[in-house]
Order: C-alpha cells, then sequence, then structure tokens
C-alpha cells in the first residue's frame, strides 16, 4: 500500500444540539497528539472564563485560542458593531489561512455569524475552496449554510434529545464552558 499524502479536510460540526466546540476539541487534541500545529479562533466567546483556555496554556505551541467575539448573538442591541466585531475574526482568519503555519484552524461558531447575517457566506466560501491544499479546517455552530456544506468533506448534525436546561439546569463548569 502506498503512503497518501495528505489531503486538508473541511469538516462542519453544525445543528442545535451540544457538542459542536467540544467536538472539535477533541479533535484538536487528536492532531496535537499527532505533533499538529492547531489555532482556534472562537467567533463569539469573548472576556468569560471558559475551561479551554486554561488547559490550553499548556499545550502551547501546538494549540493557541484565540476568543474574538463579545457575545454577540441574534437578539443584539447592536447589529453594526457585531458585524464589525464578526468580520474583525473573520479577517484574522483569512490571516491564518494565508500564512499556512498551522495543520487545522477551527472557526468556533462562525456558522452562528454566517446565519445572522454578519459575514458574506460567499467570501468564506471562497476562502475555504482557496486554503492551502493539505490544511483542515473546521467551522461549528448552529445552521450551517448550505453552500458550506456543499464543500465539506465532512458534516456531522448535533441533535438535541434532551437539555438540562429543560428542566431548570443552568450551564455547568467544566461541561459546558
Amino acid at each position: 500500500m502506498t503512503k497518501q499524502k495528505r489531503v486538508g479536510l473541511i469538516i462542519v460540526n453544525t445543528g442545535n444540539g451540544k457538542g459542536k466546540t467540544t467536538a472539535a476539541l477533541g479533535t484538536a487534541m487528536r492532531a496535537v497528539g499527532c505533533k499538529l500545529k492547531v489555532f482556534m479562533v472562537q467567533f463569539i466567546k469573548g472576556s468569560w472564563d471558559y475551561g479551554e483556555l486554561h488547559v490550553v496554556e499548556r499545550l502551547k505551541p501546538y494549540l493557541e485560542i484565540k476568543p474574538m467575539g463579545e457575545g454577540f448573538t441574534w437578539e443584539t442591541k447592536d447589529r453594526e458593531r457585531d458585524t464589525a466585531v464578526a468580520n474583525k475574526a473573520w479577517e484574522f482568519c483569512k490571516q491564518l489561512i494565508a500564512k499556512n503555519q498551522h495543520d487545522l484552524l477551527i472557526f468556533d461558531e462562525i456558522n452562528n455569524a454566517l446565519e445572522y447575517g454578519y459575514l458574506a457566506v460567499t467570501d468564506v466560501v471562497e476562502a475555504l475552496q482557496n486554503k492551502p491544499q493539505e490544511m483542515h479546517i473546521i467551522l461549528t455552530g448552529r445552521n450551517a449554510p448550505q453552500e458550506i456544506i456543499d464543500i465539506a468533506h465532512l458534516v456531522t448534525e448535533m441533535r438535541e434529545i434532551k437539555h438540562p436546561f429543560h428542566q431548570g439546569i443552568y450551564a455547568q463548569k467544566g461541561i459546558e464552558f
């Protein structure tokens, strides 16, 4: 059997169920275990204290995470500002793609930014189609646009069956953040 050249995959973790970011982080751990360089850009998460930010310090230089969001949502108070924040994060992502210094890039919650209209789907599709051949990219977030699904190599939909929030239980530290 001949060795196959690495093919950079476009992976989408989407759906209403929990686990999209967690699955991406699991893939990041696997990549780090193989000494691949990984960079995660978080589109929505900002200054809140997330567990993954504590462990990543121990995994440098193989894994870096950059929160670039301000917690924007579909219930925005300032759509113009949210759009500017999302576009700043996307410009940073495009620079990461162009520099080609990482084996795996994770664009956490980018699908949400696309769904809310903060980013142009055509711009994201173009950048993904022109990425370095061996670079893997994971896009997470609910409601991935069909255009993203169409160019992806792997799409997983997380489906909520039961959630503790509906039982009056709020997000648990170490599980959800």
